[in-house]
């Protein structure tokens, strides 16, 4: 057996999975930012139609997911398994997505950190010749986040400057082994053929691989207030980080960008800090580190601190990331999720709240 760990936390993948199908959903707010025509559907109004906020999420997510599998020119009977998480207590929104897909489920919960995490996984099932294609999502809801893990949007609660916007939003990638076929679309080149607005890869774009992964660990900066979540989770994205390029013998500059999830506006300027403090060069941080938090909105949208929330990272990726990777506008990326490893009781109890952050690496053949 060929172990494929690199250094302390990382893996190279030696099948590369290939990134077949992508799909978004955001709400109202997202479709009025930066991205907007990069995703696929963009709600009227957060409720999507249904009768609760929990359940417009779980819409969205099952959304997202069905567009992911479209893209890729095949059917749901040709997932094999699928990887998804939420912000919500016993991950309702995929759950309940999941009930509906009747796809084997691994539900998975790393926070705001989870797209990265489901990546991670769904390409070591794909890489250790466990599955052919993996369907893997995340999903978020400004008002579902903020009802349990701050104060029911109803209460109308002051929220500080540094608080961020939870992200109504839900995205989705179809990880495959590039060998895999489908029943249900016409496969050119690993890709649907068929045209972009509908839905569907065109024939001729760029193939994305994930080529390579690293692991997080849980880091604990001391932070105990809930509306400070960028502070809480900048050490930990900082330690993946640094623990990538040793792992993989890289600079900084080997990728055309490195993306955190959602540090948000304060979070992403403690990153630069800190890398900077690290040793880093701070004209290449600056050249070539983002944060989908910032990237989501802009300032003068009112969002206070910037995005976050797992769909935050998971539109932004599936959405423009990959889009640009398509286009081959980026050629090598470093996606690297963050999340607030809080509960809803956890900082009324005291406690700090902890952070960790998953690297995904991706290339352009």
């Amino acid at each position: 057996m060929m172990y494929k760990k690199r250094g302390n936390q990382s893996v190279i993948f030696e099948e590369k999975p290939l990134i077949r199908g992508r799909g978004t959903v955001v709400g109202q707010k997202e479709g009025e930012g930066p991205l907007a025509e990069n995703f696929d559907i963009i709600l009227k109004d957060d409720m999507y139609g249904e009768k609760s906020w929990e359940k417009a999420e779980s819409k969205m997510l099952k959304e997202a997911m069905l567009k992911a599998v479209n893209r890729a020119g095949i059917t749901e009977k040709d997932i094999d398994v699928m990887l998804s998480g939420d912000l919500l207590n016993q991950l309702m929104s995929s759950s309940f997505m999941a009930r509906d897909l009747h796809i084997p489920f691994l539900g998975l919960y790393g926070a705001c950190s989870t797209m990265t995490e489901s990546l991670v996984l769904g390409s070591m099932l794909i890489d250790g010749g466990f599955a052919k294609n993996v369907l893997v999502g995340a999903s978020s809801h400004f008002c579902t986040a903020e009802r349990q893990f701050r104060m029911p949007v109803e209460h109308g609660n002051q929220r500080p400057p540094s608080a961020q916007w939870t992200a109504t939003a839900a995205g989705s990638v179809v990880v495959s082994a590039v060998s895999a076929g489908g029943s249900g679309g016409n496969v050119v080149g690993g890709l649907a053929s068929g045209d972009s607005a509908g839905g569907m890869m065109v024939s001729g774009q760029n193939r994305v691989r994930v080529e390579a992964a690293t692991i997080g660990k849980v880091i604990d900066a001391g932070i105990k207030d809930a509306n400070q979540m960028g502070a809480a989770m900048a050490p930990a994205a900082v330690d993946t980080l640094l623990n990538h390029l040793e792992d993989t013998g890289r600079n900084l500059d080997y990728y055309d960008l490195v993306v955190t999830g959602d540090l948000g506006f304060i979070g992403k300027d403690i990153m630069m800090d800190l890398l900077a403090d690290a040793g880093l060069n701070k004209k290449m941080i600056f050249s070539h580190y983002d944060d989908c938090g910032t990237m989501l909105f802009t300032k003068e949208q009112d969002v206070h601190g910037g995005g976050s929330g797992c769909g935050c990272s998971a539109s932004v990726f599936a959405g423009f990331l990959l889009k640009k990777m398509e286009q081959g506008k980026l050629k090598k990326l470093l996606l690297m999720s963050t999340g607030a490893m809080l509960s809803t009781i956890s900082p009324l109890q005291g406690e700090s709240i902890p952070g960790i952050a998953h690297a995904v690496s991706l290339e352009v053949e």
